[in-house]
């Protein structure tokens, strides 16, 4: 009966001080190239929307022939590409997040010892192996990516839209420079075929809401955040 309860034996052989430090330090340099792969699947992402941004914005304020919905397109590119990045930042996040913890808890200890600190951060690492999890949401991935890079694209975007629609030399060919002479008038050069200008002013406004939202109130979520401010 003793035997049947006593612990089960731990699988294959204990590994040597040295083996153990030449095991770590090839996983961690494993980890970090896994790290940097995504990584650099996120600076992917933001330039193709940093291109959309640039060659919609060039194609709309050109000339007076484009139409005001290129930059409607433009931003529903953008948005579709902060969609995709979030995603890749989940996966980024989780290969991040062991780095940080070798960092933080091996490397870190023997630069500048500190007594009985995170003494089972290995365990976490190996409950991360078995059984690989996200460590944030989709929203707070959007969040994130939206407050470092995408809102100022967003904005550009908004901005020349506005632009576009309170000056008609943008709207038609041979009209002096001017601006609109009232916002009822440029709300009615928003319509966007059958769709009234009011209602795609209205969209556009609720669009932006949302985002606003999204990125400066969503609950908090740090993770790796609350180590020091330098972070991606």
């Amino acid at each position: 009966m003793a035997e049947a309860l006593a612990a089960p034996a731990p699988v294959g052989r204990t590994l040597s001080p040295g083996e153990l430090v030449t095991t770590m330090a090839h996983f961690h340099r494993a980890e970090i190239l896994r790290m940097t792969g995504w990584r650099d699947r996120l600076d992917r992402t933001s330039n193709w929307a940093i291109t959309v941004v640039a060659a919609m914005l060039s194609i709309s304020l050109s000339t007076a022939s484009a139409h005001h919905g290129v930059l409607l397109f433009a931003m529903l590119l953008v948005l579709l590409l902060l969609w995709i990045e979030a995603r890749r930042y989940r996966f980024f996040d989780v290969y991040r997040a062991r780095v940080r913890q070798f960092e933080r808890h091996y490397f870190a200890q023997i630069f500048s010892p500190q007594p009985d600190f995170a003494s089972d951060w290995l365990l976490v690492v190996g409950e991360s192996l078995r059984t690989p999890k996200f460590l944030i949401s989709q929203r707070a991935a959007l969040a994130r990516r939206l407050r470092r890079n995408y809102i100022h694209m967003l904005l550009i975007l908004l901005l020349a839209w506005t632009l576009k629609l309170s000056t008609p030399s943008l709207l038609t060919e041979g009209v002096r420079i001017d601006f609109v002479s009232s916002v009822r008038e440029a709300v009615a050069g928003a319509a966007l075929g059958p769709i009234p200008g009011l209602a795609i002013v209205v969209l556009v406004a609720a669009l932006y809401a949302g985002l606003l939202v999204t990125a400066f109130l969503t609950a908090s979520d740090d993770g790796e955040l609350s180590f020091g401010d330098v972070h991606v």
